[in-house]
């Protein structure tokens, strides 16, 4: 262990070396002894990362021995205990319940603010209304209505209950292939999401897709708690947060939560977190009452999938990952691709050839018992999904350049 006083540490302050962290990492994210369900395996990660929808039943696949495709549905469309929610950094993901009411006023709200500008800017620029603020007020308000029945349905199904979610924008340029000339309704949509007054109801696709059915929240929801005060919201986003990948630095939870230094630091001084000296002189925080240390596991193996919320909880990842690794497991934007991991460390990742076949591809000689454990896990990937083929939007260079077939 480093000595605290060699790295300019308080002298007094807790030491959280980075076998340690990934000791924490590996019990508390459930890659080394999983959990019992997919409600305490989504609290134990605060939330998981919903933008590809596999992604979402593959996370879970990876921490709840057993699990079956029917116990994610069941619980997000069913018992209803997990619930989609756009919010922090405007990304998807998958909450416990409970834990709704804190984003609604914090991270969700935020996000919302961002896209009803967005969404008034493009209003203005298709020319659409002449006072775009009174118009989307109009819009918002009659899919309200329309939606009373509590009937889920498709942005497409809306449009033909409100006219107005016709409405054409230019996005980008014709020549990005992202451009184009869209309908109006899905970013509609997507601003009532993030406000908490619509919900993500259940996948009118194949599992492995997003394509969203849309529910007004007091009906999908009934008893939804009102939304918390900003402050307390945040306070509680990162007192979980804490709870999930503590040790962490300032700039980890800022980027994480998509928020300012501000903010993170009111947050920190609400829950009362603690400083730690992290490796290599770096200061982390931790919960108050999280000081106890945490004994090594055995070693141990997983496959996590795109955007996996233990790959994307830190910005600063050198404890658990190559620096050096980052341009073939990231894209240009930060998104992760699949990766395989072999005792607290990324070693690489995995793809799938033609038949479905979950296959290796690491960049380190990670040994004889981690390559057989890996290969094993590539094994029960491969009969869990049972010929199913995982098409990520956000596939690493790594992923693309050794796709097979």
């Amino acid at each position: 262990m480093v000595n605290p006083t060699a790295i300019g540490h308080d002298v007094s302050m807790r030491h959280i070396d980075d076998d340690e962290r990934r000791a924490r990492l590996a019990r508390r994210h459930g890659l080394a002894g999983g959990h019992p369900d997919v409600l305490s395996a989504t609290r134990a990660m605060t939330v998981l990362h919903a933008t590809e929808a596999a992604s979402v039943h593959l996370a879970l696949w990876a921490r709840v021995p057993g699990l079956a495709l029917a116990d994610v549905d069941a619980a997000l469309y069913d018992d209803r205990v997990l619930v989609k929610q756009l919010a922090m950094r405007r990304t998807l993901f998958v909450f416990p319940r409970d834990l709704l009411p804190a984003t609604w006023g914090s991270a969700a709200a935020r996000v919302a603010v961002q896209q009803r500008k967005q969404l008034v800017k493009w209003v203005t620029e298709a020319g659409l209304a002449d006072d775009p603020d009174s118009w989307l007020d109009v819009v918002l308000a009659d899919v309200l209505e329309a939606m009373g029945d509590g009937v889920p349905r498709t942005t497409r199904e809306l449009r033909s209950l409100v006219p107005a979610l016709e409405g054409r924008f230019t996005l980008g340029t014709p020549e990005k292939k992202w451009g184009g000339d869209f309908p109006i309704g899905a970013w509609v949509m997507t601003t009532l999401g993030a406000e908490g007054r619509v919900v993500r109801g259940a996948n009118a696709g194949h599992w492995r897709l997003n394509k969203p059915t849309w529910v007004r929240t007091d009906l999908w929801l009934q008893d939804a708690a009102e939304a918390w005060p900003e402050d307390k919201g945040y306070a509680e986003l990162v007192g979980r947060w804490l709870a999930t990948f503590g040790p962490g630095t300032e700039t980890d939870i800022v980027w994480w939560l998509g928020a300012t230094k501000t903010i993170v630091r009111r947050a920190l001084d609400d829950v009362g977190a603690v400083q730690v000296a992290l490796d290599g002189g770096g200061t982390g925080w931790v919960l108050p009452d999280d000081l106890e240390p945490e004994e090594r596991v055995a070693p141990w193996a997983a496959l996590l999938p795109t955007l996996d919320p233990t790959v994307m909880g830190w910005k600063e990842r050198a404890f658990y990952l190559d620096p050096a690794d980052t341009p073939y497991l990231f894209d240009s934007n930060g998104n992760a691709g699949n990766t395989a991991w072999w005792d607290g460390s990324v070693v690489g990742c995995w793809v799938q050839d033609d038949d479905a076949v979950v296959r290796l591809v690491l960049r380190h000689d990670v040994g004889t018992e981690a390559a057989a454990a890996l290969e094993a896990e590539a094994e029960r990937l491969t009969d869990w999904l049972g010929g199913v083929r995982i098409v990520n939007v956000y596939a690493s260079p790594q992923m693309k350049g050794a796709r097979l077939g």
